[in-house]
């Protein structure tokens, strides 16, 4: 395992890169269109502008995940920080790290250890981090998590119990095999005497999770849609983005919601050296997510080889911060 470490002017931030391989997506493409229905991986949807377009979706009155997960962080930060113990706080998939703040703040003598799989993102995000928190000793690992067999030696890595973090009901965004398979890749990868804080967005009414994926000022629509003029940009698909709507819904056999694409009318496209037809009203499926009642959630993370220590929702119970510990 190579890697590049870069050290800030302040020797409390660190980054390493170790150099994930990029993904095939011309491969990753055709597989997903020659599926039933076809269905692409929901990263695509966030390249610059995708992502650009989801934070914007995160501050829709409708989208209300993000603002009551990080109440409920500040809320109760004090309780879980004397949960967790003292540790290693290392956060998956840690993005623009928004919502570790509280806990930095809690937690006795902390550091922190941020993985996620974009170098440039991930070095502003620690860089605005350390700014607020320049006491914390801080390593940012450029990596794909799910693929890592251990985490690089470090000192951080290696003197302290670690504490995984994994907010934002992410979790929800994987088929339940996927993600039964990456909670045990957390346990692996935080080791044995571990414990792991996760944020769960829970089942509600019809309306309200339809709403908060089709929000009214159509920013999710725009989300979605971006996903094809990337495929056009850089793939060299010709879809004609203006003949696809689209639809969310929630699916209440899968206790999910559907994110898609339709198809306005009978159309061809051509992608990756392949004309693939599209029927009038065929679904192309962007994203999904999972909604997980707290037993539904506990019964798949036992299966992973955790058990529950703690819970934490917020006053309506929408969302649940889970705490857990590796099973004996």
């Amino acid at each position: 395992m190579t890697s590049t470490l870069r050290r800030a002017a302040d020797a409390q931030l660190e980054l390493l890169d170790l150099h994930p391989a990029a993904a095939d997506m011309r491969q990753l493409v055709i597989d997903g269109l020659r599926q039933e229905p076809k269905q692409l991986p929901a990263w695509f949807l966030y390249d610059a502008e995708g992502s650009r377009l989801f934070d914007q979706i995160c501050e829709q009155p409708e989208y209300t995940l993000t603002k009551t997960e990080t109440a409920l962080l500040q809320a109760q930060a004090t309780a879980m920080a004397a949960a967790l113990g003292e540790g290693t706080l290392v956060e998956f998939g840690a993005g623009s790290a928004r919502k570790v703040s509280p806990l930095l703040e809690a937690l006795p003598n902390p550091a922190y250890v941020a993985l996620d799989i974009s170098s440039e993102h991930l070095a502003d995000a620690c860089r605005r981090l350390h700014q607020r928190h320049p006491q914390v000793p801080m390593v940012g690992i450029c990596c794909d998590y799910s693929q890592l067999q251990q985490l690089p030696a470090h000192p951080l890595l290696e003197q302290q119990r670690r504490l995984g973090f994994f907010p934002g009901s992410s979790l929800g965004n994987f088929p339940q095999d996927e993600a039964r398979a990456l909670l045990r890749q957390f346990r692996h990868l935080l080791g044995p005497g571990s414990k792991l804080l996760i944020g769960i967005d829970q089942p509600k009414t019809v309306d309200r999770l339809e709403a908060a994926y089709n929000d009214a000022a159509g920013i999710s629509e725009r989300f979605a849609l971006n996903l094809l003029h990337r495929l056009n940009r850089e793939l060299g698909a010709d879809f004609q983005v203006e003949q696809f709507q689209y639809r969310a819904r929630w699916l209440a056999e899968a206790s999910h919601i559907e994110m898609a694409l339709i198809s306005q009318r009978q159309q061809q496209v051509t992608l990756c050296g392949e004309i693939w037809s599209f029927a009038a009203g065929e679904a192309l499926i962007t994203e999904t997510s999972h909604k997980y009642a707290p037993e539904a959630f506990l019964a798949l993370a036992a299966e992973a080889g955790w058990q529950s220590e703690a819970r934490w929702s917020d006053g309506a119970d929408d969302l649940c911060l889970h705490l857990l510990k590796q099973a004996d």
